[in-house]
């Protein structure tokens, strides 16, 4: 039996049955290739084909391989949404790590959001449901401040994740948390502070960047969200859009947060 499947024939019959054909063949036919080169040229194709084929699955189990850093957030006026690309930015940076944006869905109905003049959202965003959560290899969660807690929008996606907590599926799962608040004073750390409760519960694993971002931490020069719990942009009025610094924090922070889950993963 050749590799190709099929069967070969003895030397003998091969032979009595060229000398054979020779005899009725035109003397100006090209001979016929012998069975064992016919065999021998199948099996460098199968021999190729399965090298092709070994590539490509290896590429494939390499690209399934891939850590996922699961972004989810809530932003109503785009702030919490913009450090929450830039953060995308940072996790994808390191080799192995993708970040996935997600929204949590809204709890306002159109009226009261036209009312509020917030802009449509952005469709390739998809909304996040609590089960999706498990498939995560450590999660960022962004939202706004509501008097130094997070939104309700947030508060409420938490609340739906009790089937998790009861099925206790997200227990040493890495996260950790950006915000935005409109004053200085208006909870940039207790934002954080207080979501610590959420995770908590869960038995997550609180990643805070405390201040690995270095020089950046320090300098009083300018007006800049964040802290040592996670990134953060001061909105104002709704009108302040995210600083370079403020971006790059969360860029930081992306990145940070890769290397962390990389490195739980690899333990």
């Amino acid at each position: 039996m050749g590799k190709g499947g099929g069967c070969v024939p003895s030397k003998k019959k091969q032979l009595h049955s060229t000398a054979a054909n020779s005899r009725h063949r035109d003397s100006n036919a090209p001979a016929p290739i012998p069975v064992t080169e016919q065999s021998s040229e199948i099996q460098a194709n199968d021999t190729a084909t399965t090298a092709t084929a070994t590539a490509t699955a290896t590429v494939s189990q390499l690209e399934v391989a891939k850590l996922k850093v699961f972004i989810v957030f809530y932003s109503m006026y785009g702030h919490v949404e913009g450090l929450a690309r830039r953060i995308k930015r940072g996790v994808d940076s390191v080799d192995g790590v993708e970040g996935v944006l997600f929204r949590v869905p809204e709890t306002l109905d159109k009226e009261a959001l036209d009312h509020m003049k917030v802009a449509p959202r952005d469709e390739r965003i998809p909304e996040i449901s609590a089960a999706e959560l498990v498939e995560a290899d450590g999660v960022l969660f962004g939202f706004p401040t509501r008097y130094g807690c997070m939104a309700a929008q947030m508060k409420a996606f938490f609340d739906s994740t009790g089937q998790l907590w009861r099925n206790r599926e997200l227990v040493g799962k890495p996260a950790g948390f950006f915000v935005s608040t409109g004053t200085q004073g208006g909870g940039q750390e207790t934002t954080a502070w207080t979501a610590i409760t959420q995770l908590a519960h869960h038995g997550m694993l609180f990643v805070p960047i405390g201040y690995t971002f270095g020089a950046g931490m320090f300098k009083m020069d300018s007006i800049r969200g964040g802290s040592p719990y996670g990134a953060g942009v001061f909105a104002g009025d709704g009108t302040r859009e995210p600083s370079e610094t403020e971006l790059a924090l969360a860029e930081h922070q992306g990145k940070y947060m890769a290397a962390v889950v990389k490195r739980l993963c690899q333990a």
